[in-house]
Parts: structure tokens; sequence; C-alpha cells
């Protein structure tokens, strides 16, 4: 017995020291202050690893890389690091012992380390998390769903898995942080009913929530622009976080917010004027290409004269150190800028050169459409770009790349067509899309005007495309059953050809699908039927009386849309006066929710239609809104700027004749002077 006594206490002893040791470990691994220091006590070690010191090592290497800014970050160096693959290893090894948050933590770890979607311990990792997905808590869940997201698993069968579990369990999430990550991640693979339910979700969240950090706004954001759906109430309060946050932006965050604000088709003058502010504060802490390249193409459309000149000057003595991804960014925010200066134009054709060989086919396509707009006159890069567009024309298999590769190539100046364009062209037809047609149409067109086609019978066998392109259109809109996917492609189709040849099969198709119009796409159609310039009554009425029926539900900016249709095109539908009376009231009622250059625009159309609510102008004609409207209109882009001016003149005009009794000035009158004497 007391040699049984002394062996169980020896044990225990034994079992004391080793955990003893083992939170040592832990709390070592836990206090080191850079990545060298948790290597040094791996190395040191080895064999008393437990998948928890595994788990805890590798979360902490991602922790001490999260601290440091982004350009001095070292992660080629952890991930090169013996004891990072010995971790990594070990990790391998000891995963199906891990608890179910360490599993998903250390996959996070490294892949926010930059390992490799596709390497053994991340596939370990996931398929080990996939197992215990049922049992996984909901920020877990989260953030195994983003870890799936990072790694392009958009489609695969798991993320399928998490979308059931969110459907399941989306009326017991209450963080708007988790809500958001996972609507971004499962955006790909859900239903409409079901992307319904979390955008009323994330929109009840939003407002019960009293901080949002601007991050889970974003997300957000992200989702909508997923999904291809401008869903104003969520895209409103969205904005009004990112200006309550103004404060914790970076060049990062304005510039993301910015392109989702473009992708999403949605503009705030009031974000303009504070990113602006922000950014015109700290122009000079930017100096590495991607930082510059971001501020350039966030603030060079917004600056001034001066500041626009610095940037440029600035864009060409870095030209030698921007990728190509920043290239583009330059040359898309100078296209936006209509900018005519020679040198950082060509500048950035100088480097372009040794970039084009890596370039894939859509960057092609966008830098042709760039240089050509800017009017690059570098004949050599316009020679390689054409090889390499038509290279990638005779390889290409989808139709959208065709149409939008063909559609540049029409751009080049002095460009001699080949059959095998023609051949391309003739072959995708069948599956092209509208907006893919117009492209084609349009290319067709521009060579047979211009004498550009040169082979025998050219113009018969281009007469016979264009009648294959007119019937696949027409085929195209007959089998249409669904307004929302036929109203999807609509935008896109540009020029002549749908005026020419599908407007009235189009405007016929829309009739008979008039019953699917509702007050969500009510815009879209609004857009089409402006576009197609001819009054349509069955389609217009339809549109009165869905407004009228849901006028609360339609986002104030919208209405504007509507009734400049109804006020551009002088129609009157049946219930006019209710209609108007509608609009203006909801609009009156909300007045203080609209930007300053909104109010104008609404007020002129509806000046035009002969509606003069005082609350409105009176609102207008005032010092202070007039002064916020002159801020307002520094930021806005150059078309937006001279509609609001023109309008806002007019408006001005029109009061002063009809209604005299709001003794508004007509302080227009030097404004006209100069646009009379400018044309």
């Amino acid at each position: 017995m007391p040699g049984l006594r002394q062996l169980c206490l020896f044990t225990l002893r034994r079992f004391q020291a080793r955990t003893l040791c083992s939170d040592l470990l832990l709390s070592q691994i836990n206090g080191c202050t850079h990545e060298d220091e948790v290597f040094s006590l791996v190395g040191r070690n080895k064999a008393r690893l437990s998948e928890k010191h595994v788990g805890i090592a590798l979360n902490m290497l991602w922790q001490l890389q999260k601290k440091k800014p982004f350009l001095l970050r070292t992660s080629d160096y952890v991930r090169n690091h013996s004891q990072f693959l010995t971790l990594c290893i070990l990790a391998e090894n000891k995963a199906e012992h891990m608890e179910d948050e360490v599993i998903v933590d250390t996959l996070y770890s490294i892949l926010r380390l930059d390992v490799e979607d596709h390497s053994s311990l991340a596939k370990v990792l996931v398929t080990e998390a996939w197992k215990r997905l049922e049992r996984l808590s909901l920020p877990a869940l989260s953030k195994f769903a983003l870890c799936l997201y990072k790694q392009h698993r958009h489609f695969s069968p798991v993320i399928g898995q998490v979308a059931h579990i969110v459907d399941m369990k989306l009326d017991s999430i209450q963080d708007i942080r988790i809500l958001s990550v996972l609507m971004v991640s499962i955006s790909e693979v859900i239903t409409e009913s079901f992307r319904d339910r979390l955008l009323h979700k994330a929109e009840q969240l939003l407002e019960e929530t009293d901080e949002v950090h601007f991050n889970y706004a974003r997300r957000v954001l992200q989702f909508l622009q997923n999904v291809k759906l401008r869903y104003h109430p969520l895209l409103e309060k969205c904005n009004r976080i990112f200006l309550e946050s103004a404060s914790h932006l970076d060049i990062h965050s304005i510039s993301h917010i910015f392109g989702l604000y473009e992708q999403l088709g949605f503009d705030s003058a009031e974000f303009r004027l504070i990113a602006k502010q922000l950014l015109s504060e700290t122009i000079d802490d930017y100096y590495d290409p991607e930082t510059f390249a971001k501020l350039f193409s966030s603030l060079g459309p917004m600056a001034g004269s001066k500041v626009r000149e610095r940037l440029l000057v600035t864009a060409g003595h870095m030209a030698e150190e921007f990728r190509i991804h920043q290239v583009l960014m330059i040359l898309k925010t100078m296209q936006k800028m209509k900018c005519r200066s020679s040198h950082p134009l060509k500048k950035m054709a100088s480097v372009l050169h040794k970039h084009l060989e890596s370039c894939h086919a859509l960057q092609l396509v966008k830098l042709t459409q760039y240089l050509v707009v800017l009017h690059c006159q570098d004949v050599e890069l316009f020679a390689k770009l054409k090889m390499l567009l038509l290279g990638y024309l005779k390889s290409s298999v989808i139709p959208a790349d065709t149409a939008a590769i063909i559609r540049v190539l029409a751009m080049l100046p002095s460009f001699q067509v080949d059959e095998m364009i023609i051949n391309k062209a003739a072959a995708v037809l069948p599956q092209c899309r509208l907006h893919h047609l117009n492209c084609i149409a349009t290319a067709l067109v521009k060579w047979n005007h211009h004498g550009q086609l040169h082979w025998q019978n050219s113009s018969e066998l281009c007469a016979k495309l264009l009648q294959k392109l007119h019937d696949c259109g027409f085929q195209r809109l007959q089998k249409a059953n669904n307004l929302n996917l036929l109203l999807e492609e609509l935008p896109y189709v540009n020029g002549e050809w749908l005026k020419e040849v599908l407007n009235e099969e189009t405007l016929a198709m829309c009739q008979r699908l008039k019953d699917q119009i509702t007050w969500a796409n009510i815009l879209p159609l609004s857009f089409f039927l402006i576009k197609s310039d001819h009054r349509c009554p069955a389609l217009f009425d339809r549109i009165s009386s869905v407004t009228v029926e849901n006028i609360d539900k339609i986002p104030l900016s919208e209405i504007y849309f509507i009734l400049f249709l109804f006020s551009t095109l002088n129609y009157d539908p049946p219930d006019n006066e209710e209609f108007f009376k509608s609009c203006i009231q909801h609009l009156t009622s909300n007045l203080s929710h609209l930007e300053a250059y909104h109010l104008v625009l609404l007020g002129h159309v509806l000046a035009v239609a002969g509606y003069f609510p005082p609350a409105l102008i009176t609102t207008i004609f005032n010092v202070s809104f007039l002064s916020k409207l002159d801020a307002q209109l520094k930021v806005l882009p150059d078309m937006v700027k001279h509609r609001v001016q023109s309008s806002l003149m007019k408006l001005n005009r029109a009061v002063c004749l009809e209604c005299p009794e709001f003794h508004i000035p007509w302080f227009h009158e030097p404004y006209c002077q100069r646009m009379f004497h400018n044309s």
C-alpha cells in the first residue's frame, strides 16, 4: 500500500508540474511582443506543444502583424520562418483534437498571414470545421464563413450549409457585426426571399444598435453590391454611419466606400465633402504607390485646380512604381477629371509597355478605353494593345468578353477589321445579352460606315451579321417573362441600335409584363422610358398608380426620376392631380432628409409640370440653403453640377414669373448673360 500511495503522489506531482509548465508556456506565448519571441518559444518547447499552444501561437503571430501599419507588416518573413513551418505541421497533426473556436481562429490566422488557400493545413482545418458546423457558436460560424469567402469558396457545398444554418437561426442573431459578415459570405447562394429577410434584419439591427462601427456598415454595402441591389433604406442608414464615423475613416476605407457607392449608383454630397476635407488635410501622408493611387482616385475628381495639378505631377513622378491595377485607377480617374495634361498621360503610357503582357483581357479592354478617351498619342502602345486584344479574342469563349473586346477594337484609330472578328462575333450572338449585342452592333455599324471592312463581299457579310444580330435581339426580348431580369439588361444598352431596332419591341414587351411593375422596379423602368423618349400610356398609367399606392415605400431620391419622366415627356396620367399631390406631400414632409442639390432638381422638375410647393420654394431660396448648395456643388461631378446650376437658374426664372407672391429676387441675370455670351 505505501508503494501504491507513493506512485499516486508521484504521478499527481508530475501532472501538476506539467500543467503548471503548460500554463506558464501559454502565458509566455500570450506575453510575446515580437514574432521572434514566439518562434523562440516554439523552438525550445516543440515536444511539449499541445494543440492549444499551437493555435494560440499562430493566432499571436497574426495579432502581432495586425498591430503594425499595413506597409510595415512582415508576413513573408513569418511564413518563411522554419518555426512557422513547424507550427503548421503540428497544427495539421493535432487539428482533430482542437476545440471548435481554436480550429476557426487558427484557420483565420493563417489566411490573414497569406498562407495559400489550398495549402494542406488550410484544407485540414476547413474539413475539421465543416464536421463541427452544426455546433459552432454564431461568432465562430461568422468567422468560418469569412474564411471560406476569403478562399473564394462562394458556391461550395459548405457555404450552402452555412446559409441554411443562418436561415434557421436568423431571428436569434442580435449582433450586426456577426450578421454583416455572414451576409457577405453567403450572398452568392441565397434566394430572393432569404435576401429580403437578411436586408430587413440588417435594417432592424442598424436601427437598434447605439454605435455601429463603420466596417459593419461597409459590409452591408458589400452585400448589396454582391446581390446587385440598390436598397435605399440601407444605403441611407450606412451613409449616416459613415458620416458619424468620419474621424475614424482612413484612405483605404474612404476609397472602398466610394467604390461601393459607384457600383451601387448611389451618391452623397455630404460624404464627398467630409472625404475631401479629411484627404486634403492628410495629402502629404500618402507616399507609397497603393495609398497614393487610392488618394488620387478619391480626391482627384473633387479637388480644386491647384490640388489637381499637384496630384497629376506626383502621379507622373511615381509612375514607374505603379503596378497595373494602380495605373488603371489613375487612368480611370484622369478620365473622370477630363484631364488634358499630356505629361502624366505620357508617363502612364510609358509604364504600360512593360505591364501589358501580364494583363488579362478585361484589363486590356479598360486600358484601351481610358487611353482613347484621354487622347493618348502613343502609336506603339496602341499597336501592342491591338495585337494582345486580337489574341484574346481568338481564344475567347465568353460572350461578354468577346463583345467587350470587339467594342474597344472599334475605338482604336485606323483599325483594319479582320474577317476573324466578324466570324467570332457571329459565333457568340445567340448567347449574348442585349448589352453585348449592342456593343457588337455599334462596332459593326462604325466599321461599315468608315470603310474599315476591306475583304471581298465584306459589306454583304456585315449586312447579314447585322440582320442575325437584330434577330437575336428580337428573340431574346420575346423570350422575356420576368420584368426585373429584362430591366437588369436595359440600362447598359446605349446608342442608336436600341432606339432604331428594338425600341418598339422592348416597349411592347414591357407592356406585356406591366403587371410585374412594383415600387421596387419603377426606377429602372423610368430610366428606360426616359432614354427611349417615347410616351407609352399603358406603362405611364401603371407607374402612376403604383407610385400613389406605395408612395411611402419609394425612396425620396427616386421620386425625382419618376416626376422627371412625366414632366419631361409631358404626360398627364388619369389620376394626374392625385399623383402629383402624393409625390409633393411625401417630399415636403421629408425635406430635411434630402440633399441640397436634390431639392433644386426636384423644384425644377415640379416647376416644369406647373407645381410650386411653397415649403420647397422657400427652403431653396434661402441664404443658408444656397451657401450649403455652393459647398456641395464644389464636390459633385461636372455633369451633375452643370445640371443643378441650370435647374436652379430655370427654377429662379419660373418662380419670379409664376409666383411673384413669394418675393424671390431674380438673381440669375448675370449668369444668364454669361451663358448667352458663351453660346
